[in-house]
């Protein structure tokens, strides 16, 4: 059933917010829908399989998969945060949230961002150790560390997020109650507040610079070093294999930051440009990257195609036991 045209008074009683699919489309929403389903299909698919291919196969037990599980995981936690709503809202056109599950929906979205550059930065770490150093790389880069920077990463993105989302519980919200979003985030929800917002303003800003800007730098810095090592290795052959096994998470890297850059400059600068298009890159910024990175592996790593092949001819051999 429709919620028809949403009642835009203010409400500070009101203990849910009202989400919104595409504007002016609404008779489209339909057909929308479709692709947005295929896509959340192929992303619990495509990196529920790599999971289950690194858990099976002891060939990719070494750091650099086990950090590709973490990215996976990742992706596959933002996806099931994100799009149940927006399948909702587009398809049932239930467009009511409570307070409380939009809140916790924001607190995921964020911090599960943060996660991913995390998440990012150990994988570059993991090629920096290996290709700068590859005699001491299995004695740095020890199961127990790799835990720890798992552990950190896990850490730093959640507990960096409570500050801001904390005092969303607390505020009177008197504007109007409807998101811009089928989905909910700290910055959409701030605009309803009707309180003082300077720190859930500032804060977030000098969060994005301290985690994606400084994330993205060391990433960086990191490549101009494993470029310098590679291209001292004398062997053409060698040189071409070291920078190979850099060229996945280059790509994966490349995906992430684009829409993340993409995304920011539309919402700082983006006044003028249409609320669509501001839509668009937000569900591209959440879709992409998770439907990319399992492909991108697949792609351009040997072993992950390797494995692949063992784990789906292992399940279908006749030998294998009933």
């Amino acid at each position: 059933m429709s919620l028809g045209k949403p009642d835009e008074r203010p409400n500070g009683n009101s203990s849910s917010f009202l989400l919104t699919g595409f504007p002016g489309l609404e008779a489209a929403h339909h057909w929308i829908c479709t692709p947005f389903f295929f896509i959340y299909i192929s992303v619990l698919l495509g990196n529920s399989t790599l999971l289950l291919l690194i858990k099976e196969d002891h060939n990719l037990h070494e750091p650099m998969y086990y950090f590709l599980a973490m990215l996976a995981a990742t992706d596959l936690g933002l996806t099931l945060t994100t799009m149940p709503t927006v399948l909702r809202v587009l398809w049932l056109d239930h467009r009511e949230i409570g307070k409380v599950a939009c809140f916790s929906q924001a607190y995921f979205i964020h911090s599960l961002a943060f996660v991913e550059s995390g998440v990012l930065l150990a994988m570059a770490y993991d090629r920096f150790i290996a290709i700068r150093n590859p005699l001491r790389y299995t004695s740095i880069l020890t199961y127990t560390q790799v835990l720890k920077i798992g552990l950190g990463v896990l850490l730093r993105g959640f507990v960096s997020v409570i500050p801001p989302i904390v005092p969303l519980y607390f505020f009177p919200y008197c504007h109007s109650h409807v998101l811009s979003h089928a989905f909910c985030l700290h910055q959409d929800v701030i605009k309803l507040a009707c309180a003082d917002t300077t720190f859930n303003r500032l804060y977030p800003v000098v969060l994005v610079v301290f985690i994606f800007v400084l994330d993205s730098l060391i990433i960086l810095i990191s490549y101009v070093l494993i470029l310098k090592s590679v291209l001292r290795i004398a062997s053409k052959e060698e040189r071409a294999k070291a920078f190979n096994t850099c060229v996945s998470h280059i790509c994966c890297v490349l995906v992430f930051y684009v829409t993340v850059i993409g995304l920011s400059l539309i919402h700082r600068f983006g006044k003028q440009v249409p609320h669509i298009v501001h839509l668009t890159m937000s569900y591209v910024y959440f879709l992409f990257p998770p439907l990319m990175n399992p492909i991108i592996y697949s792609v351009k790593t040997k072993q992950i195609r390797s494995g692949f092949l063992r784990l789906f001819t292992n399940h279908h051999s006749p030998s294998h036991r009933m």
